[in-house]
């Protein structure tokens, strides 16, 4: 396949129709979808290291340890956790009817919804592909994948994992830019999972508003981290330090900016460095840090940089380069300090996805709270420190998408934990059990029995009906 290659327009709506038609003429029972999950657990586990050459050769340079951390563990772990679960989420559940219902029988059943749109976003190109693809796949539905156009070489890679496991009438890809997107979002499909920024997850959601097609919509924002009091400094920042700078900090899900204590500021800052140095003694021939995945992007995070500059910001990196020019050429941007932005600042306006970490202080935790509240609800919550109190009046005040405690990013990697958003961050879920419903419709079922007192319960209401409705209306 050229990795150029761009589905022309006139061919999304046959290749829904060719899924849509495969799936009503036969719907995947348990032993089918459990087959091919299994089969792309094979396969894949197969070309882990050719998929992250493929990754890696898409953002320039991609840290090999953290495309399979992040987009090849976390894939299987997924796909061993349907594996495991899948007949059980299959089995109807038995509900109550109430006694004055009885002797009715009730039930719901998840049952698949036919064919499953996932547009997926270029950050984590594999993980955010074939996760929300198989969850579907173990729902019951066929999958038309739209992958970002950001990652030819990635995308060329799912294109031949998946035909390799799949027929074309269950997994369909469609490749291309913001037309061929654009088209897609706008096809009478059963559902759409969109994972991406907030303006184009608007566009998305507009998109399928004329078919009322339902939507998952995994967006980001600004997710802060919130620094205790009390909270152990070098394990705090080396934790902060994770979250911020895995993938290049291009991760939804990364801490975007900090608030702590004033007087503990400079304490933080210094941890900061000291753990940076410890992991990038040279940055610029390390195999480990990520670059930022192309140039708008990268001029868009040096930008944010120059701009606090101009507002007399103080701006600290974390490494020093020795060749600028040769850096700036890579696109390796060194982790980078914004002390104390004000909310105009453009580095506090957008989400970074980026390795610039703002700082903000603050001296009472009321402060840290009001904050929070005043802006879009985040994607991810992070709070440090062994104050229980503290921990509880944050969760308690507070709505975010997900919360992580003494922890950066590791609550997506929990199989059992719902994913999703809130607000401008996104609507709806996935992951385990959580995506499989998501992916299907809970079909209530009640089942009356042959002999019932509701036989009797109509016109005229004179006599023993009504001595039953007074007796229903205790």
């Amino acid at each position: 396949m050229d990795i150029a290659a761009t589905t022309p327009v006139s061919e999304l709506a046959p290749t829904l129709h060719r899924l849509r038609q495969a799936w009503l003429k036969q719907r995947p029972d348990y032993q089918q979808r459990r087959d091919d999950l299994q089969r792309l657990r094979k396969a894949f586990h197969a070309r882990l290291d050719e998929m992250a050459a493929a990754v890696s050769a898409d953002f320039g340079h991609r840290s090999t340890h953290e495309s399979l951390l992040a987009d090849g563990m976390t894939v299987l772990a997924e796909l061993d956790h349907m594996i495991a679960n899948l007949r059980r989420w299959m089995r109807p559940q038995r509900r109550g009817v109430g006694w004055r219902l009885w002797p009715a029988r009730a039930q719901v059943r998840h049952v698949p919804l036919g064919v499953v749109a996932v547009i997926g976003p270029w950050n984590y190109p594999v993980n955010i592909s074939l996760v929300p693809l198989a969850t579907a796949i173990a729902a019951g539905n066929h999958v038309y994948l739209k992958p970002s156009e950001y990652n030819p070489r990635t995308n060329q890679f799912l294109c031949e994992l998946l035909a390799e496991v799949f027929p074309p009438d269950r997994v369909a890809v469609a490749l291309g830019g913001a037309d061929v997107a654009a088209a897609f979002a706008a096809l009478p499909f059963d559902h759409i999972m969109f994972t991406g920024s907030t303006s184009v997850g608007r566009k998305i959601m507009a998109a399928a508003a004329p078919n009322l097609t339902p939507v998952t919509l995994e967006l980001g924002g600004k997710s802060p981290a919130v620094i205790g009091s009390d909270a152990p400094m070098d394990t705090t920042a080396a934790r902060i330090t994770t979250g911020k700078l895995f993938n290049g900090g291009q991760t939804c899900i990364a801490p975007d900016y900090v608030l702590v204590p004033h007087a503990r500021r400079d304490e933080f800052v210094q941890a900061l460095r000291r753990e940076v140095a410890s992991r990038y003694p040279d940055l610029e021939s390390t195999s480990d840090y990520t670059t930022i995945i192309n140039e708008p992007n990268y001029r868009r995070l040096r930008g944010y940089l120059d701009d606090a500059r101009e507002r007399g910001l103080e701006v600290i990196p974390l490494v020093e380069l020795k060749d600028a020019q040769r850096a700036e050429a890579r696109r390796l941007l060194p982790p980078t300090l914004v002390i104390e932005p004000g909310d105009d600042a453009k580095v506090m306006q957008d989400e970074i996805f980026g390795p610039i970490l703002p700082i903000r202080t603050y001296r009472r935790f009321d402060e840290v709270i009001d904050y929070i509240n005043a802006h879009d609800r985040p994607l991810a919550l992070y709070h440090f420190g062994h104050d229980s109190a503290e921990i509880e009046r944050l969760l308690g005040n507070t709505v975010a998408g997900g919360v992580c405690v003494n922890e950066t990013l590791l609550q997506y990697a929990c199989s059992n934990l719902p994913f999703g958003g809130v607000g401008a961050s996104g609507m709806g879920h996935y992951h385990g059990h959580d995506g499989f419903i998501t992916f299907s419709k809970a079909m209530p079922i009640l089942r009356q029995a042959r002999w019932t007192l509701s036989d009797k319960l109509k016109p005229p209401y004179g006599g023993f009906p009504a001595k039953m409705l007074k007796l229903l209306l205790r």
